[in-house]
């Protein structure tokens, strides 16, 4: 068989071009027509690629079709546009509504604008389906991903505040015995550092000229026949016993038996532990030596250290749980007391003293503890769980469950928080529905979809040839 090669062209629609050739045939010549591609002239480009067989499937590049066969370009006055499948429309003759944030948060501008992050903001043309700034999920993909909502309620917030301290001594329920006149001790009682004693309980016995000299002059005022009766008398005697710090049972029995001791007995002046003994039998005592320290220890201190930015959540009268490191298993319960007034320059904590009832005595002097502060006012405000707060730093979101698989990311202005929840101050209405679990996950299918719709719309404008480098014949 021979063939004699094209004759004639003729340009069609849509890109094609229709060619003559001869063949013959045992002698016979015949004429044929086939229809090709039509060559692409070098002043146009192709406005996209559609598939040869007249299928509603296009290309913005050159490409083959399942068969190998390559796609047909379409030019702008070729008339079988508007018979063959119709592009989507140029984003530049689209009208874009506004711009929405890249990483999906409720945040839109009338204008191109860069986030934080120097991401663009991402245009959004009318009759998107994302115009509405909501996420939109599949059922099978919320029930996938475990998405769980809850409604906002009024609840009370519990803050708790932590802090270390120890105990100390309450300073109102100290004693010390320090004799006013040069004395001398006679005997010490069976007492020693440690011991508890009674309030009226016998520590020593004194011998100070002093004192053996107001008691002979009470004595003789109140036992005169001339004075005796005189009430201004005996009271002022009296009180020069009691100017030298003798005690009030001392003095009584000497009134009972009417007759001057040489020897006083010095007894506790109250129920404690006695913290110091300096007291030695025959030893010399001077005016403002210390004998004895006594301190009760049925009230304590506890003496906490609370960091500077947890001040403004503590109030005086506040209840504390104090638990002492020796007692694990145990709580002490107290109120704040004083809140002192000056802030540690090397810590940047303020001490706060709770007072602790101390009946059994196992709380002891600069013991640690831990205490915990309940800040709770007991008023009911809205709050949201903790898990539900999307936070990028500089602001916080939630994604509010709208049913049908739609969620919308809103910004929220947020509270005290504590057991697990936080306080809402603005951005969310009782009863609205939000994300508690897979939030992330959802968070992430907003911004890969952003990402998508980005590339999407970058896809057509890279696949234009350039002009300022094609090679022309």
């Amino acid at each position: 068989m021979k063939t004699l090669r094209l004759l004639t062209t003729l340009a069609l629609g849509g890109g094609l071009a229709l060619g003559a050739y001869w063949s013959s045939n045992g002698g016979r010549w015949s004429v044929h027509a086939e229809v090709t591609p039509a060559a692409a002239p070098a002043d146009r480009t192709p406005l996209y690629y559609r598939d040869p067989s007249g299928a509603p499937l296009w290309s913005a590049g050159p490409k083959k079709d399942d068969r190998g066969r390559d796609y047909l370009p379409v030019y702008e006055d070729d008339k079988a546009v508007a018979a063959g499948p119709k592009p989507p429309q140029a984003a530049s003759s689209r009208k874009i509504l506004y711009y929405r944030n890249p990483m999906g948060l409720p945040d839109t501008s009338p204008v191109p604008k860069k986030d934080p992050m120097g991401m663009n903001y991402v245009p959004v043309y009318e009759g998107e389906e994302m115009d509405d700034g909501m996420v939109k999920l599949s059922p099978g993909k919320i029930q996938r991903t475990g998405v769980k909502s809850e409604p906002v309620e009024r609840r009370a917030i519990r803050v708790s505040v932590k802090a270390p301290g120890t105990i100390q001594l309450d300073e109102r329920r100290v004693s010390v015995i320090a004799m006013r006149a040069e004395s001398f001790v006679q005997k010490v009682a069976d007492v020693t550092t440690g011991t508890r004693v009674k309030a009226g309980q016998p520590l020593m016995e004194i011998y100070s000229s002093a004192v053996a000299s107001a008691a002979a002059e009470y004595l003789a005022t109140i036992t005169s026949r001339t004075v005796g009766g005189v009430e201004m008398y005996g009271r002022g005697s009296r009180q020069r016993l009691a100017n030298l710090d003798v005690p009030e049972q001392a003095i009584a029995e000497m009134e009972r038996a009417r007759v001057a001791p040489v020897t006083v007995h010095w007894s506790a002046p109250r129920d404690g532990v006695v913290l110091e003994r300096n007291a030695i039998e025959g030893m010399r005592a001077n005016p403002g030596d210390v004998l004895f320290r006594i301190a009760d220890t049925s009230l304590v201190w506890a003496l906490a250290d609370v960091a500077e930015r947890d001040l403004g959540n503590i109030a005086v009268g506040q209840s504390v749980a104090v638990r002492a490191r020796s007692f694990p298993g145990r709580l002490f319960g107290g109120k704040i007391a004083v809140i002192y007034p000056q802030v540690n320059r090397d810590t940047r904590t303020v001490r706060v003293r709770i007072e602790l009832a101390n009946p059994d005595a196992v709380l002891l002097p600069d013991m640690y503890v831990d205490a915990d502060i309940d800040t709770a006012d007991g008023a009911p405000v809205l709050a949201i769980q903790d898990s539900s707060v999307l936070d990028t730093g500089t602001r916080q979101a939630v994604l509010v469950d709208k049913g049908e698989g739609r969620f919308e990311p809103r910004e929220v202005k947020l509270g005290r928080r504590g057991g697990g929840y936080i306080e809402v101050r603005d951005g969310l209405a009782d009863g609205e529905a939000v994300v508690t679990s897979a939030n992330f996950l959802i968070d992430a299918e907003s911004n890969l979809k952003a990402a998508l719709k980005g590339f999407a719309e970058a896809a057509p404008r890279a696949s234009e040839p350039s002009h300022a480098t094609g090679d022309h014949k």
